[in-house]
């Protein structure tokens, strides 16, 4: 069984909000998934293949074509409003 004190746990952890009732309803709903769990580790699978993608489907990838600009280097930097640094259009950080 999953305790209260462990669903405030992972609560917090997740920075969840609970109050007691839903602490007690998750306590009870997590004990019977962890139950179920126990039940399907039963289950022989030594001769099952695993299985990662069951729908056939595939990631289609395209190939990256390089486009040859029609403006110079040069001609893009004097037209930008951002500042040019070391030939280079400096822009604002993406992740801090």
């Amino acid at each position: 069984m999953i305790s209260d004190d462990q669903v405030r746990y992972v609560a917090k952890l997740a920075r969840i909000a609970l109050s007691d009732e839903e602490v007690n309803k998750f306590s009870e709903q997590l004990s019977k998934v962890i139950g179920y769990m126990k039940i399907l580790n039963e289950v022989d699978t030594k001769n099952v293949k695993e299985t990662h993608q069951v729908t056939g489907l595939k990631n289609i990838m395209e190939k990256d074509i390089v486009n040859p600009s029609k403006c110079k280097r040069d001609e893009l930097l004097e037209c930008t409003e951002l500042p040019v640094d070391s030939n280079q259009i400096r822009v604002k950080h993406a992740i801090k």
